[in-house]
């Protein structure tokens, strides 16, 4: 099939090189304005169109796919489908019923669980064991057209964001060239999602990063885990950022076994005990031992050569 490809981001880089690798025919591709990045401001590509400009594919980039303009481009491309992977824009219902077989989409997520932009993320501070890639067939909804194939995906017990987005990535790399091979021999059946079991997650925002030590310990260690790389996880010590990078829940026998004159009546918030390799920090349940973390205008250290330079005392409060 003559194949459109519309996305953005890394992720959507995988699922265009698994289309170009495969029996299909890229006849273009659809992707963000370049952005300007750093202290410099340079205008720079997204990194689909750096894919694609690799395997010469031609590119549009359209400040809004919904302009009478930008749709008689996309005619112009005369695509059996459209495959869409994070692309940013929603589509207008005249460009979803443009190609013969409609447009297609990879999400990251077990439709209808986890709608919306952020699924990566949400399914590891939830603490679910396993998500997933959808492929589904667009409509004008957000995430509610009908699934048309899924694979499985775990979930360990020290996942990141950017372990499970590498996971995802490939899993959705393999399952788009079955989705369109299935789609061309006519032996997909379209399923309809269950409203009942659906949920939709936001855009993540640096402000989501800032540790409240009012949830237990198990939350706080999923949230970091959950936003590593971005947005990042923060606390503050004397006024400034320390970011947290690494962290474990334990126990209050834990505590009491790492630190010789551990607190267990701290307040959440209160430094509980300090050890050579971890700060404990008191929480609505249980204790977050933070174990690698950089204070504003430092490097990224383990908690061992931190706390070499800076003294941390018992019942210091963070934030």
């Amino acid at each position: 099939m003559k194949v459109l490809f519309m996305g953005t981001p890394d992720f959507a880089v995988s699922i265009l090189e698994a289309i170009a690798e495969s029996s299909h025919e890229v006849v273009g591709v659809v992707t963000q304005e370049d952005k300007p990045k750093g202290r410099s401001d340079k205008l720079m590509p997204p990194p689909v169109k750096e894919c694609a400009l690799r395997h010469g594919y031609p590119v549009f980039q359209p400040h809004r796919i919904k302009t009478p303009e930008a749709v008689e481009e996309l005619k112009r491309f005369d695509a059996d489908i459209f495959v869409v992977s994070a692309y940013g824009q929603i589509l207008s219902k005249e460009i979803l019923d443009m190609p013969r077989y409609g447009c297609i989409n990879t999400h990251a997520s077990l439709l209808p669980k986890y709608r919306g932009a952020a699924p990566i993320q949400w399914a590891i501070v939830n603490g679910d064991d396993k998500t997933g890639v959808t492929i589904m067939q667009m409509d004008e909804g957000v995430d509610t057209g009908d699934i048309l194939c899924v694979k499985e995906v775990n979930i360990t017990s020290k996942e990141t964001g950017e372990s499970l987005f590498d996971k995802l990535a490939d899993a959705g790399a393999s399952l788009i060239v079955e989705a369109l091979d299935r789609i061309e021999k006519g032996d997909i059946t379209p399923k309809k999602q269950n409203e009942d079991e659906a949920s939709h997650v936001g855009m993540l925002t640096k402000k989501m990063g800032e540790l409240d030590f009012g949830r237990t310990a198990v939350e706080l260690e999923r949230l970091i885990r959950a936003f590593m790389p971005w947005p990042g996880t923060y606390t503050y010590l004397n006024g400034k950022i320390l970011k947290v990078h690494e962290a474990d829940a334990v126990s209050a026998g834990d505590l009491a076994s790492s630190c010789e004159d551990a607190d267990v009546s701290v307040p959440a918030g209160c430094v509980a005990g300090v050890s050579k390799d971890g700060i404990y920090v008191a929480s609505a349940d249980g204790y977050l031992k933070i174990t690698a973390l950089q204070l504003e205008g430092k490097k990224r250290m383990k908690a061992a050569d931190f706390l070499a330079g800076c003294r941390i005392l018992k019942g210091e409060r963070l934030q």
